[in-house]
């Protein structure tokens, strides 16, 4: 959207303030970080006597239950539409067709974000979107309780890979203190987050593992979950949530490509890249976006052809990356 208006944090306080009555959309495929900013918002705004409704396109996995709970009433007219953590409408699954025109603000910290809303919060350096309404929970003056304290720590800690990825910084860190300070159990949703696994989330594992093949000069690791594995494993939807790190999590290997099949012959990809390499710039030419170090694109074709296809932009980008390096020496 060309004139999509760019928000600062005092713009969006403002913005919230003035309205109500809130319709506040996550991505598909819900994870942590869409779904924490989405119900931590709505119950500060509850707190402030707004209505407040998160809508998700997909079924909210029930390992979410602790901080995933609505509150207000959905509105059924006059909405003011939000979306949270959703870089590109095509994000937003089933519920693009009803939105992609009603959406007034939208709240973010991918660096791709398509500007599809009418106004943008943008905070790039957040490590994850619950970064951002943290700081506007704090702006609107409103306080922390636990439950808000829990979504935002569960964004930020999945979006960082239990703070270990390269986009934590030391602001990072002072929020999730300040959320520590409200009661939270961090260990107790570390561990539901990254180390409890349902049987059949072991066996999709172990199948793509088996599946993982790599590629120049072992650099690159792919990895696959198709629809029959899927199907063997007894694995649901939520079981594939953090699939990906698997692909990246071998010595040497500096990119990592996980291709989850979501229909026959439809493959979501999830990319990851470490320097000097750039996943959102090899997504961004298969139609997708995100980081530098995390990026996704959808790619169709039989799983021998969508393969060769994604692996042909990362050869060229590995390229061109290693060809301006060599001229810098």
């Amino acid at each position: 959207m060309n004139n999509c208006l760019s928000f600062s944090l005092a713009d969006t306080c403002s913005f919230l303030k003035e309205h109500d009555n809130y319709i506040i959309l996550t991505h598909a495929s819900p994870d942590g970080d869409t779904l924490g900013s989405a119900f931590a918002l709505s119950l500060a705004l509850s707190s402030l006597g707004k209505n407040a409704w998160v809508l998700c396109p997909d079924q909210i996995p029930s390992k979410f239950n602790y901080f995933a709970k609505q509150c207000g009433t959905e509105p059924k007219g006059n909405a003011t539409v939000i979306s949270v953590d959703v870089a590109d409408l095509k994000l937003l699954g089933k519920l693009m067709n009803v939105y992609a025109d009603k959406i007034e603000l939208a709240i973010d910290h991918h660096i791709s974000n398509s500007h599809f809303a009418k106004r943008l919060y943008l905070d790039s350096s957040a490590a994850a979107a619950c970064e951002c309404v943290y700081w506007m929970i704090i702006e609107l003056g409103v306080s922390i309780t636990k439950t808000m304290a829990d979504a935002l720590f569960t964004g930020i800690a999945t979006d960082t890979g239990c703070f270990k990825y390269s986009n934590t910084t030391p602001k990072t860190h002072i929020i999730a203190s300040k959320l520590m300070e409200c009661g939270i159990d961090a260990a107790a949703i570390n561990k539901l987050m990254f180390d409890t696994k349902s049987r059949a989330r072991m066996e999709i594992e172990r199948m793509a593992l088996e599946s993982a093949q790599f590629y120049f000069n072992d650099k690159c690791c792919v990895v696959c979950a198709t629809l029959n594995m899927q199907q063997s494993s007894g694995c649901s939807e939520a079981d594939l949530e953090g699939l990906s790190v698997l692909s990246n999590c071998v010595e040497g290997v500096l990119i990592g490509v996980t291709m989850i099949e979501t229909e026959k012959n439809t493959f979501k990809i999830s990319l990851r890249a470490y320097s000097p390499y750039n996943a959102s710039a090899i997504c961004a030419k298969l139609g997708g976006g995100g980081h530098i170090a995390a990026a996704g694109c959808k790619i169709t074709g039989e799983l021998p052809q969508a393969k060769e296809q994604i692996l042909s932009f990362i050869k060229q980008h590995m390229e061109e990356v290693d060809a301006g390096s060599d001229s810098c020496k």
